[in-house]
């Protein structure tokens, strides 16, 4: 048998608690992820995730019943053609969701697998690239003013010159501007909330808050046209992409002039080969990239090496600034001074901590 086919995809759902005393957000005492292995006969491993949350058990269902079938014995390194064929094979079942995301993680492991193979780091098998990326602290929610002071204070403490709310109450962005300061970088993502006419009163009382961005301000998330007539007549910079699966979506999300910033989601939206495409839409639109990456695995990894090399210099990666009892890469893998360093080794750099997965794996 060749050694580069696929011997064996596994599902490896994880579910961390925050520490006590980190701020969970509300509802949420853990955090969920699902990390996926992807094995060829020659013994290369490459390592995968998918968008966790309430949708794990799905995406891992994806995985091991529909996806990992129709992947036995195929070459892990002829990935478009491979990933192609199975979009195309299972579009029925949906051009979206959990199936998006558990191919997702399939295709990030093969590229990590590629990296492996041909004895290089993700970013060099793209083309180069950077060593080390600007990063952001990306906080959760919790509608407090004071805690959000505490978490602003404690990420700009942790060398990070840029911050993320994702809170919805104007009170709350005015207290994490007042404890930024005048200089930190603030944005505000408030995951799809609004209608238009809400966003645009929302957007006018938000003014004094100089944000550097205003993240999917409008429901539904595919309201494209509304987004750009949003951004026609709001004063802030719009964000938006980390619900966007098919590639002609992002094309016409940019295309319609309805972002700044455009924010693919490589756990979500079919990994590395299709977050590639984007870079290259977005060159052409004149749109910047900062991808979703609101989680610690291999989805992380990989829209860091994209973005070290594909992205201008100076793209930003999102890092969720969390109090976790534990991360996939354990202390491997953590900014230092708001800058995030690509480990330099073959593929993804880095494999998961096997002592996490031992601890924090969940039945699926």
């Amino acid at each position: 048998m060749d050694a580069d086919v696929i011997a064996s995809i596994e599902t490896f759902p994880l579910r961390i608690p925050f520490l006590p005393g980190g701020r969970p957000p509300a509802g949420r005492p853990a955090v969920d992820s699902l990390l996926v292995r992807v094995t060829t006969a020659g013994g290369c491993i490459g390592w995968g995730e998918a968008l966790g949350f309430e949708m794990t058990p799905a995406a891992c269902r994806a995985v091991r019943d529909v996806i990992a079938p129709l992947c036995a014995g195929q070459d892990a390194t002829r990935i478009p053609a491979l990933m192609r064929t199975l979009a195309q094979r299972l579009h029925v079942l949906g051009r979206a969701g959990s199936l998006v995301h558990a191919l997702s993680a399939v295709d990030i492991a093969l590229w990590d697998i590629a990296g492996k193979v041909a004895g290089l780091p993700l970013h060099r098998l793209l083309g180069g690239g950077a060593a080390e990326l600007p990063c952001y602290a990306s906080l959760d929610g919790c509608g407090d003013p004071a805690l959000v002071r505490a978490a602003v204070r404690d990420a700009l403490a942790a060398g990070f010159g840029a911050v993320k709310l994702h809170e919805r109450d104007v009170a709350v962005v005015r207290a994490a501007r007042a404890e930024a300061g005048p200089d930190a970088g603030l944005m505000l993502d408030v995951n799809c909330a609004w209608s238009l006419a809400e966003a645009r009163q929302r957007a006018a009382e938000l003014a004094g808050t100089r944000l550097a961005w205003l993240e999917e301000p409008l429901w539904p998330p595919e309201n494209y046209d509304g987004l750009a007539r949003l951004r026609a007549s709001c004063a802030i910079p719009l964000a938006a992409g980390e619900n966007v699966s098919a590639l002609l979506d992002f094309d016409r999300l940019m295309g319609d002039g309805a972002v700044d910033v455009v924010q693919p989601s490589p756990a979500k939206m079919g990994g590395v080969t299709e977050l590639a495409k984007v870079f290259t839409i977005a060159a052409v639109r004149n749109v910047t990239v900062c991808p979703h990456t609101f989680y610690h695995g291999p989805g992380l990894l990989a829209a860091a090496h994209a973005a070290a090399a594909l992205g201008p210099p100076g793209t930003m990666i999102e890092w969720r600034h969390a109090a976790l009892e534990a991360r996939p890469y354990g202390a491997a893998l953590s900014p230092a001074a708001g800058r995030l360093r690509l480990p330099s080794g073959p593929g993804l750099g880095l494999d998961p901590d096997p002592a996490v997965l031992r601890a924090y794996r969940v039945r699926d």
